[in-house]
């Protein structure tokens, strides 16, 4: 039986460079590309498919926003995060968000194949070198032992947008004008993101935002 798999990036190299790399494979076969992570969670959820490869951070939702979700509407679905960041707290996580591997874009092209096999046997994938021993056992059940307490609050997809742009230094007239919303609006959003993150400013929502790979570190 053939794998059907969502590639989710916002850069049309890498989705091209990957897709050619899969559909090598006659049992892989992409069968929808997203550029953001309000697409991918669409089409994900749309077309069933059997895994998802979502980079970390990509306009409108996060892949590990994007993941956290998918994960709990479809648990079928198997989730891969695709990154350049080569480190615990990212895969740390990625786990958090139930994604079945990390998988460095430094050595996609060598390593995709291999990681689309081991997430959909259900086996754990860690592409990035020197990952210590505990992070690599958290990951290994991080799919079915997660607890309740490790699911963030959902942010809707507007809320995201907001926190991005937050976390990037705009202000709120600027933000206002990105999204052509009112002043008010853009306050009213930044308060309910504080309300349900329990955060209190925005050096706490630039971390938050960091944490959850909407914007680089």
């Amino acid at each position: 039986m053939t794998a059907r798999i969502l590639l989710a990036d916002d850069h049309p190299l890498v989705r091209r460079g990957l897709r050619q790399v899969i559909e090598r494979e006659p049992d892989l076969e992409v069968v929808a590309e997203a550029t953001d992570g309000a697409d991918a969670m669409a089409k994900a959820v749309e077309l069933d498919v059997d895994l998802a490869i979502l980079d970390v951070s990509m306009p409108a939702m996060s892949g590990l926003q994007v993941a956290a979700q998918l994960t709990r509407r479809s648990p079928k679905t198997r989730v891969l995060i695709l990154s350049m960041y080569d480190n615990d707290q990212y895969v740390l996580a990625a786990a958090r968000a139930g994604a079945s591997g990390y998988l460095l874009k430094q050595s996609a092209d060598e390593e995709v194949v291999r990681a689309c096999r081991a997430a959909l046997e259900d086996e754990p994938f860690l592409a990035p070198h020197g990952i210590g021993a505990s992070t690599s056992a958290w990951l290994a059940d991080a799919a079915t032992a997660r607890s309740e307490t490790d699911v963030e609050p959902e942010l809707t997809i507007r809320e995201l947008e907001v926190l991005k742009l937050v976390a990037e230094g705009r202000s709120t007239r600027e933000i206002s004008e990105r999204l052509v919303i009112s002043v008010k609006t853009v306050d009213r959003h930044r308060s309910n993101i504080m309300d349900k993150l329990g955060l209190r400013d925005r050096v706490q929502l630039t971390r938050y935002a960091i944490r959850a790979g909407l914007v680089d570190p």
